[in-house]
C-alpha cells in the first residue's frame, strides 16, 4: 500500500486559510507556511488566524506550522501556493529546497509580475516542474463561504487527470464539490481575468450604474475573456463552464468580492492608493489588469479588450472613471 501524499499550503490570507480548512476535513496533518510570525504565534495560542477567516477554529495537532518556506516545501509532496501574485517572486526567492519532484498547485489568481508568466509556467521554467505535475485550483468559490461551510464548487485543472482527481478528492467534503479539467492554461488565465472584470463591475456600481448595465457588462466580459484566452491558448473549451463563467459571475456580483469592493471605491472617487490602504486584503485584479494589458500589447494583432483597456486607463493612466465608462458604454452591446 502506497504512503498517502502529504499536503502543504503556502500563504496566510483568506484563500490559504480556506484551503487549509478544506484539507483538514480529510487529512490528519497539513503543512502550513506563513511569512508572519505573528499569525503563526496567534494560531498556536488561539487556534485561529487573527487576520483572515478568524471564525475558523483549527485543531493544532492537524497543523504543521512554519515560518520557514524550505521546511514546509521539504515536508510535503503536494505544495499548494495561495500567496498573492505580487508577492510570489519575493517568497520563492527564499526557496532553496529541491521541489522538482513535487506536485505544485496554484491557487494564485494572477501572473507573476517579475517573470510575466502564469504561475504554472513560472514553476515549469524556473523550478523544472513537469507540466503533468502542475495543477490549478479555480472556483467559483469565495473563502468566506468556505468558512461558513456553504456549498461551494472547485475546478482542479491538471494535464494528468489522475492527479487532478486525487487533489479534488482531498479537497472534497459535505460542502465542497470538485470537478476536473485539462485546460490548465485557460483556467489559469480565467482565474486572473475574472478579477479585472470584477473591478469593472465595482467601478460601474460606484458610478451609479444599475443592474441592467451590470448584466450587459458581464455578458461582454465573458466574450472578452473567451477572445483573450483563445488568443493565448487555443483549444476546445466551453467558456460557459463554472471555472470560467461561474467564477466570473461570483467575483463580479458577490458582496465577498474584494476586487468588486476595490472597484466600487474607485468608482466612488477613491484614488488607487487610498483604496488599497483602506482594504486589508489584496485586490489581485489591480496587478492582473497591468499583466493582461501588457500581454495584449505584445501581440502583433491585438485582441479587442475594451473592458480591460478601460480598467487599465483608470488604474494606471489615472483617467477619470466617469469619462472612461461613458466611452465604454458605447462599445458594449
Amino acid at each position: 500500500m502506497s504512503t498517502p501524499l502529504k499536503y502543504a499550503v503556502f500563504g496566510a490570507g483568506s484563500w490559504a486559510t480556506a484551503i487549509v480548512k478544506m484539507l483538514c476535513e480529510n487529512l490528519n496533518e497539513v503543512g502550513w507556511y506563513m511569512r508572519s510570525s505573528y499569525i503563526k504565534g496567534h494560531l498556536e495560542k488561539e487556534q485561529h488566524n487573527p487576520s483572515y477567516l478568524s471564525s475558523v477554529e483549527f485543531h493544532l495537532e492537524q497543523l504543521k506550522l512554519s515560518n520557514d518556506i524550505n521546511e514546509t516545501a521539504a515536508y510535503a509532496d503536494v505544495l499548494i501556493f495561495a500567496i498573492p501574485s505580487a508577492f510570489m517572486h519575493s517568497e520563492l526567492e527564499k526557496l532553496t529546497a529541491d521541489i522538482s519532484q513535487k506536485i505544485v498547485v496554484s491557487a494564485v489568481k494572477g501572473i507573476i509580475p517579475e517573470s510575466g508568466l502564469l504561475v504554472g509556467e513560472h514553476f515549469h521554467d524556473i523550478y523544472n516542474i513537469p507540466f503533468e505535475n502542475i495543477a490549478v485550483i479555480a472556483g467559483p468559490c469565495h473563502a468566506e463561504e468556505v468558512a461558513l461551510e456553504r456549498l461551494s464548487y472547485l475546478t482542479i485543472s491538471c494535464a494528468d487527470s489522475s492527479k487532478a482527481k486525487a487533489i479534488g478528492k482531498t479537497l472534497s467534503s459535505d460542502y465542497i464539490r470538485t470537478k476536473i479539467s485539462d485546460d490548465i492554461i485557460g483556467v489559469e488565465y480565467a482565474v486572473m481575468l475574472k478579477n479585472i472584470y470584477a473591478i469593472a463591475a465595482g467601478i460601474a456600481h460606484g458610478l451609479g450604474y444599475g443592474d441592467n448595465f451590470q448584466s450587459v457588462l458581464m455578458s461582454n466580459a465573458i466574450r472578452e475573456m473567451k477572445r483573450f484566452i483563445k488568443k493565448m491558448h487555443k483549444m476546445k473549451r466551453n467558456i460557459n463552464n463554472s471555472a470560467y463563467l461561474g467564477d466570473l459571475l461570483v467575483t463580479g456580483y458577490s458582496v465577498f468580492s474584494r476586487n468588486r469592493m476595490f472597484g466600487n471605491m474607485i468608482g466612488k472617487g477613491y484614488t488607487v492608493k487610498s483604496a488599497q490602504m483602506e482594504m486589508s486584503m489584496v485586490a489581485e485584479g489591480y496587478y492582473a489588469t497591468k499583466s493582461a494589458y501588457l500581454l495584449n500589447e505584445k501581440n502583433k494583432k491585438k485582441t479587442n479588450l475594451p473592458i480591460i483597456n478601460a480598467v487599465y486607463d483608470i488604474l494606471y493612466d489615472g483617467k477619470e472613471p466617469k469619462k472612461v465608462f461613458k466611452k465604454l458604454t458605447e462599445k458594449l452591446d
